[in-house]
């Protein structure tokens, strides 16, 4: 997953160009959810080695990520809403998390635009291994996943920014269609379909808190980069520069225990609707 997270902001310039006589839809209310956190009376950990012990364990992941484009002629709004599954572990007397990406969606702020993402390229995030801080404060315990850039669509250094030369020898082809980068397939309406072709640098961080309940939510922060290595027409082959709404109410996560047999994307769509709520939506203002 910043899911984070954080998958098709590039593309948005592109919609707009295809679809700007139409006013954008408006953000939902924030917070977009507010989650069941147990009985308020339920003892917490009492130390930092029961927290762990505690929070240590498989979770389906759920999260939401507001992206925001003014450099176009009319601004564009976005929603991705990742899904996946993180793991807490003790190590070394270290709390460490583990994240796997295994599902996206992009709800846009315009009625007839739609991009679709494969799982493969979802797959594809591979964010790494990181120790979390965690600590205590009012009597509620809080964890902190610092960011961990990671590439996607290239390959280098994680640590520098993300090339934009369109011929990098390092371009890769994860969701092996044939194209560098991954593809999004973009369409608008019915009479307009194409494909643009990323490389991304992954970089989000979560805070998050234990529930009473057992569950973890929070907000992402993601400061992702991307670069349009190419696409399938001319007009999809350019740059825009979307950025995170800074409502953390419009970009929560929420991690749900799980049992470790559930482990694979069928399995965690089969449950989505008893576990997560509903995804969020644009309105119309009237």
């Amino acid at each position: 997953m910043q899911k984070g997270k954080w998958i098709y902001p590039g593309i948005l310039a592109i919609l707009i160009l295809l679809n700007s006589c139409s006013r954008p839809l408006e953000w939902p209310a924030s917070p977009l959810y507010d989650f069941e956190k147990g009985e308020p009376n339920t003892n917490q950990p009492a130390d930092l080695e029961n927290a762990r012990k505690a929070i240590a364990g498989h979770y389906a992941h759920y999260d939401v990520v507001a992206y925001e484009d003014t450099t176009t002629r009319t601004t564009m709004r976005s929603f991705i809403i990742s899904y996946g599954f993180t793991d807490f572990y003790v190590e070394d007397g270290k709390l460490m998390q583990s994240d796997r990406f295994v599902h996206a969606e992009q709800k846009l702020s315009r009625k007839n635009a739609r991009s679709v993402f494969s799982e493969k390229a979802v797959q594809a995030i591979k964010p790494r291994v990181q120790e979390v801080e965690l600590f205590q404060k009012n009597g509620i315990w809080h964890i902190y996943r610092p960011e961990t850039p990671s590439l996607l669509g290239i390959e280098g250094d994680p640590l520098k920014p993300l090339s934009t030369d369109p011929d990098d020898p390092n371009l890769t082809d994860p969701d092996q269609d044939g194209h560098p980068g991954v593809t999004v397939r973009i369409s608008v309406g019915k009479f307009f379909r194409g494909e643009i072709y990323i490389a991304r640098r992954e970089i989000f961080s979560n805070y998050l808190t234990l529930n009473n309940n057992g569950t973890l939510s929070g907000y992402v922060v993601d400061k992702s980069e991307q670069f349009v290595v190419g696409a399938s027409k001319k007009i999809l082959n350019q740059e825009s520069n979307s950025i995170q709404h800074p409502d953390k109410g419009l970009s929560p996560v929420l991690l749900v225990p799980v049992d470790p047999g559930i482990d694979t994307p069928e399995e965690l769509m089969r449950i989505r609707d008893e576990i997560f709520p509903e995804e969020p939506e644009f309105y119309s203002k009237k």
